[in-house]
């Protein structure tokens, strides 16, 4: 249920209006907590208009940067929104292991290890596939990289081209599953099934419309740091259904917001 602290949904200053973050880039630096600021920005923000974050990342991931998400925002949509919570009642979720199938799944899992295992690259650390509910990440340099690892990386990356000559492979290789890969944050790409990227969220919100008493949301504000063709933010913020904010970092995001929303 709705926290006390703030106004229900159809009482909102902005009642038919809801700001949708990503999270990496958007509301906190990658894969580091949430400062103070953006944490106090949202509940001003939230007492006038509902917000939602969506994230590729799994709900435990973004507790670790947000706190408990589903008490900051109205709706909380991890892993695109395959699952997904409006306040701390978790709503209708999907998985991609029934989409593709274990056999299908099998090989594709077989053929990144092979290929992973032969780059030449500077380091290499541990995990570098991660299943989730809606989607796999791959990292070719491991998500248990540290921090300092992770930021050169990302400059190697950026000349190398190490992750986006994979997904021209998968592609390949890959193509005919109906599967996206989608490339975002500093180390990884995300595979998921087409239709399956930040655009599935819009799903909950088109429903929550539909409900008896819940709110038919007109404008959706999109905020996000990867938002050029090929980022993982693309496609929700190219959507007709949305508003899309290009920011650079959590502070482009609170000025933003307090220039839009008079903060």
């Amino acid at each position: 249920m709705a926290t006390s602290e703030f106004p229900p949904l159809a009482e909102r200053e902005y009642k038919n209006t809801i700001c949708l973050f990503d999270v990496d880039g958007t509301l906190t630096p990658a894969r580091l907590s949430a400062s103070p600021e953006i944490l106090s920005t949202l509940r001003q923000l939230r007492q006038k208009v509902a917000i939602a974050t969506v994230g590729g990342s799994d709900l435990p991931k973004q507790a670790e940067q947000l706190g408990d998400p589903t008490k900051l925002f109205d709706f909380t949509f991890a892993e695109n929104g395959l699952t997904a919570y409006k306040f701390d009642q978790q709503l209708p979720s999907n998985s991609f292991i029934k989409y593709i199938g274990e056999d299908n799944y099998k090989e594709l899992v077989k053929f990144l290890l092979h290929y992973i295992a032969d780059l030449d690259i500077p380091v290499k650390r541990g995990t570098f596939i991660e299943f989730r509910n809606g989607m796999i990440n791959v990292s070719p340099i491991g998500r248990n990289a540290s921090t300092q690892e992770r930021n050169e990386f990302e400059e190697f990356d950026k000349k190398a081209g190490v992750r986006a000559k994979l997904v021209e492979e998968l592609k390949e290789k890959f193509g005919h599953l109906g599967l996206t890969f989608s490339i975002g944050g500093q180390i990884s790409f995300d595979v998921f099934p087409n239709g399956w990227d930040k655009t599935y969220c819009l799903r909950h919100l088109e429903e929550e419309g539909k409900k008896e008493g819940g709110v038919e949301f007109a404008t959706i504000h999109f905020f996000g740091d990867k938002t050029f063709k090929g980022g993982n933010d693309y496609e929700i913020f190219e959507d007709p259904r949305t508003v899309g904010h290009t920011v650079v970092g959590p502070e482009d995001t609170i000025a933003q917001l307090k220039e839009l929303f008079k903060l």
